[in-house]
């Protein structure tokens, strides 16, 4: 790294609101080096996207305006200069999102979509565009960039179409990309995948990369410096080796703190403490479990086809027991998890919940299931009826429910809101006015007003802020404590399942490729799927090489699926 290629001194940005004006970036100066990857850390609403919207004058809201400070962009100041120039200057400043699916045009092909910007900012004619398009298609990893230039977005993974958001911004021929969390909504391999990209592509092109993420274990493995955010306001930024091992702020010792690579003691198994004199029945017990879709319909070659989304997997899970589902998008968990509650017909085999088969006793198992199950999503916001207070919410649970007397329903939705931890005020709230993580306690509360034996909680931590993360873990762990609960919990992140689960299962493409005690699995997995699912972990140690797996390759996904064969 040489020189600087971006120098931002007292960045002020203020919202002009009733009943008077908030600041919300607070005089925050910061230096990019040219080839430099910068780490810019903090949770939602610390100010991280608005300070990398200001630097391209792209406010998300008119009542937003920057008030004070300078943005030199290699000399030059860009909030100097006319709209015009701006346009200009917004290829230099490339941009990737979090969610390509909302800013690739679903009409539009993905060659395309690259090839616009191309013909923009660097006047080519057509065919010259769509040369350096299939360049830039290649160069992101599409494995068929000529066929692939002609695809539509909605035609690709979630990670492929990441990559192709990545190609649009650097069709302007960027000197400076600002990936906005480009990795949060995807697995933990393509997470890796995407950032190894990201790092291939600065050494290629030379660029500058300021990438926004609130989880140090990526800034870890990834960037050359930290900056912590917090509030609008700069707390620290230094070297990343300084920052990790020194952190001078408690904000920051928090946020590291926080990780869930960090390791953990494991939680105390709940069944050794019971009476072993007693052997316990299984409380969910699955045999030979097969779910199958038609896919594709009389007008393919052959008709309808059919897709195996859960093959053949057997698990007992017991009373009070912590089980971790883990796997890619794809693998099979959640579908699995509709198949347990009944939410997605059983194509063959069984499904036993407390003594009673849902395939057998269709009715009763499905009354049973209502009675003592419930199940906690992974939006928070979207899983909430917005019409509703929380109050209003539980309520209802409670009256459907009819466990408890009409008279005393308000003292139970207090008792509900204890136990997540929430402030009986929230009674009278909307989602609307609540952050995720208050809105993902609700769904908790939700759940719990089932008086449930068993709950599911399908990827429930995976749009929160690390932070927010580690309470709503701690919270599970008192609750399955205190309740005896049985939890299944699902999600594609090993680390935040070593933290809370006794035992882990992992899926491949809809079969159990492997399962056993936490602590066991993650220090000897037998499988060098589960290998390499545990090296994609993101880690704080800034050593450690991003996808590293047991067989030596860096993805997962080149080992043959016939090689994936369950576990004895």
């Amino acid at each position: 790294m040489s020189g600087s290629v971006l120098s931002v001194r007292d960045l002020t940005v203020r919202a002009h609101v009733d009943p008077g004006p908030r600041t919300l970036l607070d005089a925050v100066s910061l230096d990019l080096g040219k080839g430099e990857i910068l780490g810019l850390v903090g949770e939602s609403g610390s100010g991280k996207s608005l300070f990398c919207r200001s630097l391209v004058r792209l406010l998300p809201s008119s009542l937003l305006e920057i008030e004070s400070g300078s943005v030199l962009l290699e000399g030059r100041d860009l909030m100097q200069i006319d709209d015009g120039e701006m346009l200009k200057v917004r290829g230099e400043i490339g941009m990737i999102f979090q969610n390509p699916t909302s800013h690739l045009d679903p009409v539009m092909r993905i060659g395309d979509q690259i090839a616009e910007g191309i013909r923009y900012h660097q006047s080519l004619n057509t065919r010259e565009a769509r040369a350096a398009a299939t360049e830039i298609l290649a160069q992101v990893g599409f494995p068929d960039p000529k066929r692939q230039y002609d695809s539509y977005p909605h035609e690709f993974s979630g990670g492929m179409r990441q990559r192709a958001m990545i190609g649009v911004a650097l069709s302007c021929n960027p000197k400076i990309l600002i990936a906005d969390e480009p990795t949060t909504a995807l697995d933990v391999t393509i997470q890796a995948q995407i950032l190894r990209l990201l790092i291939d592509i600065r050494d290629r092109r030379g660029l500058s990369i300021i990438l926004i993420t609130h989880d140090l274990g990526i800034v870890a493995q990834t960037c050359d410096r930290i900056a912590v955010l917090r509030g609008g306001k700069l707390l620290e930024e230094g070297p990343k080796r300084t920052i990790l091992a020194r952190p001078q702020h408690p904000y920051t010792i928090n946020l590291i703190n926080s990780h869930p690579s960090i390791p953990s003691e494991t939680p105390a198994p709940l069944l050794e403490l019971a009476d072993a004199s007693q052997p316990a029945r299984p409380l969910l017990e699955i045999d030979d479990l097969h779910v199958r879709f038609r896919a594709g319909g009389a007008l393919l070659r052959g008709g309808a086809k059919t897709v195996s989304a859960v093959a053949g997997v057997s698990l007992q899970i017991m009373p009070g027991e912590t089980v971790g589902i883990v796997g890619e998008s794809g693998s099979g968990k959640s579908t699995l998890a509709r198949a347990v509650l009944g939410l997605t017909p059983l194509s063959s085999g069984h499904v036993t919940f407390d003594g009673v088969d849902l395939a057998l006793q269709k009715s009763a198992g499905l009354a049973k299931l209502r009675r003592e199950t419930a199940m906690v999503f992974q939006d928070p916001y979207n899983a909430l009826n917005p019409r509703l207070t929380i109050g209003q919410m539980l309520a209802e649970v409670l009256r459907v429910q009819g466990k408890v007397a009409k008279a005393d329903i308000p003292v139970r939705t207090g008792e509900l809101l204890d136990l997540v931890g929430l402030e009986r005020e929230f009674a009278g709230r909307k989602p609307r006015s609540m952050s995720g993580g208050q809105c993902q306690r609700a769904g908790i509360a939700r759940a719990l007003a089932v008086d449930p034996k068993l709950i599911i909680a399908d990827e429930c931590v995976a749009a929160l802020d690390v932070t927010i993360q580690a309470q709503i873990i701690e919270l599970f762990r008192e609750l399955t404590a205190k309740m005896n609960l049985t939890l299944i919990f699902i999600a594609h992140d090993l680390a935040i399942v070593r933290n809370l689960c006794e035992r882990v299962v992992v899926m491949y493409r809809g079969e159990i490729v492997e399962e056993g005690r936490s602590e066991e699995v993650f220090a000897r997995p037998k499988h060098p799927y589960t290998a390499a699912l545990i090296a994609a972990i993101p880690d704080i140690d800034p050593d450690k090489r991003l996808l590293q797996g047991a067989d030596g390759k860096d993805d997962p996904h080149s080992m043959p699926i016939q090689s994936i064969k369950r576990m004895p």
